[in-house]
This record gives structure tokens, sequence and C-alpha cells, in this order.
């Protein structure tokens, strides 16, 4: 689902907003991702994913915002 959400957005250059609390699937998608606290939902942060798509999972930036994005809600990334 994730690649054809990608290959609409290419196609269509449209802007979609995607809600979702998965981080992983936020950073592969985003080009920001929103993060808010627990209720009553206040914005935490807004992180900028500066990766260009297709993007490396495994790349050094990708996994450095991942892992930032799971600090500010208070997680720890386990493998």
């Amino acid at each position: 689902m994730r690649r054809e959400l990608l290959r609409l957005w290419e196609a269509e250059k449209k802007t979609i907003l995607f809600v979702t609390h998965d981080i992983e699937e936020s950073v592969q998608l985003a080009d920001r991702v929103v993060v808010m606290s627990t209720r009553p939902a206040t914005l935490r942060s807004i992180v900028e994913i500066d990766v260009p798509h297709p993007r490396d999972f495994s790349a050094p930036r990708y996994l450095e915002l991942r892992d930032a994005i799971l600090a500010e809600i208070g997680l720890a990334h386990q493998i």
C-alpha cells in the first residue's frame, strides 16, 4: 500500500494528509511529520524529512530522523 500511495503521489502531484501511528511509515512517506502530544492533543514538533525519494531505509539520515521522532514521543527504537 505504501508503494501505491507513493506512485499516486508522484503521478498526481497532489498534497496528501496522511494520519498514522506508525513512525516507520511516516518517515517512509512524508516530507514533513507533525508529532502530536497525548490528550488533549497539542503540537509537539514538526520534523522535516529531508531524505530524497526513493528512500533508503538503512541510510544514516533516515535512521536519525526516525530515531528523533521516536525520542520525541518517549520511545526507543527496538529491532
